[in-house]
């Protein structure tokens, strides 16, 4: 395993410790967690021209699509959702609609 990779692992593993409470119940539990999100967001698409093809729709129960564009928008589940089921399947449209939610959040808006 790699050291930047490795170390990306014990950083999340970390964070999802602090987020759950900080109980030392299972750190195995939280290192496989931070491994699987880390190994997601490394095979996401960096940009809406790198995504899938459109021909691929994208279903709203697609849980890991949803969390995937929550990730990388800095927006809730909830909202990737609700602009992906608005949306549909024109993936540079959900990519542009989520971007400009996140920055109307930051202004306050």
């Amino acid at each position: 395993m790699g050291d930047d990779r490795k170390d990306k692992i014990r950083e999340r593993a970390y964070q999802i410790w602090e987020r759950e409470g900080r109980i030392h119940d299972d750190p195995e539990r939280h290192w496989h967690q931070a491994e699987a999100e880390i190994d997601r967001e490394a095979a996401l698409p960096l940009t809406a021209g790198d995504a899938l093809p459109e021909t691929r729709e994208v279903a709203s129960s697609d849980v890991l699509t949803v969390e995937a564009l929550a990730v990388r928008t800095g927006i809730s589940g909830e909202e990737a959702q609700e602009l992906i089921d608005r949306l549909g399947n024109d993936r540079a449209a959900i990519e542009q609609a989520a971007r400009n939610l996140k920055g109307k959040q930051r202004l306050g808006e």
